[in-house]
C-alpha cells in the first residue's frame, strides 16, 4: 500500500472510518494527525458498531500500531474513557497505541470558552461541538498550551495548570460563566495522566524509523477538506488542517515520504454545522433522514444534506493532490428516479467553476445542475463492481471524472464486506 494519506473531500462525515478500517488491512501503522474528540469515526465489524473519537480506527485490527500524532489535541478524560470502552469490548489497546508527547491537551476551560463564544455569536454561531477544540488550538498557537509531555510530569503539570486556571477563570468570570476548581481539574487530569503515561512517547522518531525501513503507514485525517482552517469555508471550519498537508505537520513525516493521497467522498453531499452548502436540498435530506441516515456520530445532530457537488470535490482534488477516490453511501441513492449533480455555481450573473474564498459570495451561489438517471434497485448486497447496475456505475464514474481523480473504491454500506475495489 505504501504510505497513504486519507482525507475527506467534502465537509467531513464522508465515511472515512470505514475506509480507513478497510485500508488498514494493508498497513502496519495508522496515524491520526489532527483534530480532537469533536470528530467521530464509525466502524462496523460484523454486527458490532464501534464509534471512535481519538484513537485511530486501525485499533480494531490485531497487531496494528495506532498513533495519536502531535497535531491532535487530546482530551485525556475522553481518551481514558475510550480506552476503557475498547478494553471492555475485548479490543487490545495496551501494546497497540502510542500518543505523541507533543500533542496538546484540551482542558475544561477550553470547553467553557468554546460554549461561551458560541452563545455570544447567536445566529452567527459556527456550530461547533463545544468540545473545546478551537480554544485548545488557540492556546497552542499562542504558545500557552500544555502538551502530553507536561501532563505526565506531575510537579510541572501542577505549576502550569495553576497559572492557566487562574488566568482563564478571570476570562470566564468576565463572560458570566462559573470559575473552575483547580483542585477538581488537577485531580481528574492527574488520574487520567496515570492511565495514559505508558502510551506517551516520541512518535516522530518511531515514525521515522518505520518509514525508513519501508513499513506501510496510513495517515488518518478527521473532518473534511472544507472544514480546513486555511482552505475551508472560513469561519465555518474546524481549527486544524484537515487537508493532506496536515498529515505531514501533524505526524512529523515529511512530504517526500508520502506516496499517495486517497480521498473519501459520499455519492451526495452533507455537512454538520453552519455555513454555505450550495447544493443543499430538503428533498434528499428528508429522504436520508427518514432512512435513519445522516446523524452525527459524535453529536447525534441531523446532518444537512444535498446533491453531489462536483465543484467542491474538484477543488478538494486541487488542494489535496488527490490520487484515488473512495465513494461511499452509494446505496443511499438506490430509490431515486433522477439524481442531480452540481457542476457549477451561478452568482451575480456569473458562472463559477471554483469555490470562492469570499464566504458571503459563496453563500449567494446557486447550483447549476446536470441530471443522471437513477438505478432504482438495491445495491447493499452487491459485492462486485461489475454487478452494480450500469446506471450506478455510470454515475460513479461521472462524479469521479468531474472530481478529477481515479475511482478506486465504491462502498454500498457501513460493513467491511460492503466494499468494492476497482
Amino acid at each position: 500500500m505504501a504510505n497513504t494519506i486519507l482525507v475527506g473531500a467534502q465537509w467531513g462525515d464522508e465515511g472515512k472510518g470505514k475506509i480507513i478500517d478497510v485500508l488498514t488491512e494493508q498497513a502496519e501503522i495508522v496515524v491520526r494527525t489532527q483534530g480532537g474528540n469533536n470528530a467521530g469515526h464509525t466502524v462496523f465489524v460484523g454486527l458490532k458498531k464501534y464509534v471512535l473519537h481519538l484513537i485511530p480506527s486501525g485499533i480494531l485490527r490485531p497487531r496494528k500500531l495506532c498513533i495519536i500524532g502531535n497535531g491532535v489535541v487530546v482530551d485525556p478524560i475522553g481518551l481514558v474513557s475510550e480506552i476503557t470502552g475498547l478494553r471492555k469490548l475485548g479490543i487490545k489497546v495496551d501494546e497497540n497505541l502510542m500518543i505523541s508527547e507533543q500533542a496538546h491537551v484540551v482542558f475544561p476551560y477550553h470547553r467553557e470558552l468554546d460554549e461561551q463564544r458560541e452563545l455570544r455569536k447567536g445566529k452567527n454561531k459556527i456550530g461547533t461541538t463545544k468540545r473545546g477544540i478551537g480554544p485548545a488550538y488557540g492556546d497552542k498557537a499562542a504558545r500557552v498550551g500544555m502538551r502530553m509531555i507536561d501532563l505526565i510530569h506531575p510537579e510541572r503539570f501542577e505549576v502550569l495548570l495553576k497559572a492557566r486556571i487562574k488566568e482563564n477563570n478571570e476570562v470566564l468570570k468576565a463572560l458570566g460563566a462559573k470559575p473552575l476548581s483547580f483542585k477538581k481539574v488537577y485531580e481528574s487530569y492527574r488520574d487520567a495522566a496515570d492511565v495514559l503515561r505508558p502510551f506517551v512517547a516520541n512518535t516522530v522518531v518511531r515514525l521515522h524509523e518505520a518509514t525508513v525501513s519501508g513499513v506501510n503507514v496510513l495517515f488518518e485525517g478527521a473532518q473534511g477538506t472544507f472544514l480546513d482552517i486555511d482552505h475551508g469555508t472560513y469561519p465555518f471550519v474546524t481549527s486544524s488542517n484537515t487537508t493532506s498537508g496536515g498529515a505531514c505537520t501533524g505526524s512529523g513525516v515529511p512530504p517526500n515520504r508520502m506516496d499517495r493521497v486517497v480521498a473519501v467522498m459520499k455519492a451526495y453531499t452533507t455537512r454538520v454545522g453552519e455555513g454555505p452548502l450550495p447544493s443543499e436540498s430538503a428533498e434528499i435530506a428528508d429522504m436520508l433522514h427518514a432512512m435513519g441516515r445522516e446523524f452525527g456520530a459524535t453529536t447525534g445532530r441531523a446532518r444537512r444534506c444535498g446533491w453531489f457537488d462536483a465543484v467542491a470535490t474538484g477543488h478538494a482534488t486541487m488542494v489535496n493532490g488527490i490520487d484515488d477516490l473512495a465513494i461511499t453511501n452509494v446505496d443511499g441513492l438506490d430509490t431515486l428516479e433522477t439524481i442531480k449533480v452540481c457542476v457549477a455555481y451561478r452568482c451575480g450573473g456569473k458562472t463559477l467553476n471554483y469555490v470562492p474564498n469570499d464566504i458571503e459570495l459563496f453563500a449567494q451561489c446557486e447550483p447549476v445542475y446536470v441530471e443522471f438517471p437513477g438505478w432504482k434497485t438495491p445495491t447493499h448486497e452487491i459485492r462486485e463492481w461489475k454487478k452494480l447496475p450500469v446506471r450506478a456505475r455510470n454515475y460513479l464514474k461521472a462524479i469521479s471524472d468531474l472530481t478529477g481523480a481515479k475511482l478506486r473504491i465504491a462502498s454500498v454500506g457501513p460493513a467491511r464486506e460492503q466494499t468494492m475495489f476497482l
